[in-house]
């Protein structure tokens, strides 16, 4: 069984490394949600598989049990915000894709909410303890944001850029980005 001190390994690498077209969408997801590195990409893969998983083994159950277990994935989905509406069905689960679940993460959310100026910047200020979920300080960049703690995103108390604001400027190219004031 294990000793339960000791983590286990939460992803599956790659069946075969050296494939140029996977590698190629893995460095691409790499610098559009600025992930540390790969492993970050297959924890979310490996996420996503289980929950396609549940929905397949759902396909198998008796007409009466198989909607109450639907209709328990279908919130889950619908809480974690992998899923936009309540009508969500066993085709929409598996549909779901590793990008679904990175754009749930902290470190996504506090760059599309404008608390920093890139996405690299949102990754240190959340792990040197500037943002907040609801009052409490997250030093996670993966962690997963409900929907319903999405709103409560903040800096932290103390954290200096609390006093600053960020201020939406256009940059150059045309480009419109966050700047601290």
């Amino acid at each position: 069984m294990g000793d339960p001190k000791k983590s286990r390994k939460k992803w599956e690498t790659p069946g075969h490394p050296w494939i140029k077209e996977r590698i190629g969408y893995e460095q691409e997801l790499l610098g559009k949600y600025g992930l540390r590195n790969k492993r970050e990409i297959w924890i979310a893969q490996s996420i996503i598989r289980k929950f396609r998983h549940q929905a397949r083994s759902l396909l198998a159950l008796p007409p009466a049990e198989r909607a109450v277990r639907e209709k328990q994935l279908v919130g889950k989905l619908l809480k974690m915000g992998l899923l936009k509406k309540e009508t969500a069905t066993v085709d929409d689960i598996l549909s779901l894709t590793e990008q679904d679940l990175l754009e749930r993460r902290l470190q996504t959310i506090v760059y599309k909410k404008g608390l920093s100026n890139t996405i690299y910047q949102a990754r240190q200020l959340i792990t040197h303890g500037h943002i907040a979920v609801n009052g409490k300080r997250v030093t996670s960049p993966g962690y997963i944001v409900n929907v319903d703690e999405e709103n409560l995103i903040d800096y932290y108390v103390t954290s200096s850029f609390k006093s600053r604001p960020p201020v939406m400027s256009q940059q150059e190219g045309g480009e419109i980005g966050v700047k601290q004031a």
